[in-house]
């Protein structure tokens, strides 16, 4: 090798150095807050990761993870490709000793898990992370998070940006109409007993966004409503969770077969409406697609080009 050749290649092999860096993902953050009020130190990007929640493991799927995903629960159904990873136990029956048998480097779980499940992994030596959000903005945040804990910063910033865009083409419509102009929504999500969705949840938000007002103003997180409130509240929209659990439609089933609500605004104008309870239920990706479900239920004048 020459003089000039020895000359070049001192050049260029620092450059080479700092691209091979710069694609590299990026390092670990330390000490994170999950949305438990919980600070989770991470100081190593996670290779072997369980999710206690369907959830979690859409999000994980979501951003590419699936290689780094070696369990899941028995709820995990979306995508297909979840179906096939071991099995952790229930959403909410965590099996303790299969999770450690599987050596996670991460645990995502969610507020079910924090009374439980968590000590008892954390007393394990486990690394657990809570992601329970009650929010649209909460739910994109966890994306980011999540993607930043596992070096997939890239995958996240590009979900979250499209995500983003889409809720804000619903609530640009939304956001300025009058109290008049949103229509009263009840949300069911199971019929015996009556139980709804009230303040500080996914669906609450949701019904806002979309240009509704949630009859269940006075309760907080999902609880029970009396038939009787119904009917004095007298919901313009109604719409139903189906298929939860071996439940299929029959929410949907109640409200068009009670005779006690056949004179609401909703029965007497044909507004009652099924959605899936994946969808309005997980707080992953496909929470965005319940927004615009939910949109076009509430405001159809609105949102008619959505499918």
């Amino acid at each position: 090798m020459n003089q000039y050749s020895r000359n070049c290649l001192l050049v260029l092999l620092p450059a080479a150095l700092f691209l091979c860096l710069s694609c590299a993902s990026p390092p670990p953050p330390g000490n994170v807050v999950d949305d438990l009020g919980r600070t989770i130190n991470i100081d190593e990007t996670p290779q072997r990761i369980i999710s206690l929640a369907p959830s979690n493991t859409e999000i994980l799927f979501a951003l590419g993870l699936s290689d780094s995903v070696v369990g899941v629960t028995e709820y995990c159904n979306f995508p297909e490709a979840a179906i096939a990873k071991p099995k952790v136990g229930g959403f909410s029956t965590v099996d303790i000793e299969k999770v450690v048998s599987l050596e996670p480097d991460l645990v995502l779980a969610t507020h079910v898990h924090s009374k439980t499940a968590i000590p008892a992994l954390e007393k394990l030596g486990l690394t657990v992370l809570a992601l329970a959000p009650d929010s649209l903005d909460e739910v994109v945040n966890n994306i980011t998070l999540v993607g930043k804990i596992t070096g997939q910063d890239k995958q996240a910033s590009q979900l979250v940006n499209s995500l983003r865009t889409r809720i804000e083409a619903i609530a640009s419509r939304t956001q300025n109409l009058t109290l008049g102009q949103r229509p009263r929504v009840l949300y069911l999500t199971w019929h015996d007993p009556l139980i709804t969705a009230g303040t500080e949840t996914l669906v609450d938000d949701i019904i806002s966004k979309a240009g509704g007002q949630n009859i269940a103003y006075d309760l907080s997180g999902n609880k029970a409503i009396a038939l009787e409130t119904i009917i004095h509240r007298d919901p313009q929209v109604i719409i139903a969770s189906i298929g939860m659990g071996t439940g299929e439609d029959l929410p949907w089933q109640y409200v068009k077969n009670e005779p006690r609500l056949k004179n609401t605004e909703a029965l007497l104008n044909d507004r009652v409406y099924k959605i899936d309870g994946d969808l309005i239920h997980r707080a992953g990706p496909r929470i965005v697609d319940a927004l615009e479900q939910m949109a076009q239920f509430i405001h159809p004048e609105l949102f008619k080009e959505i499918e």
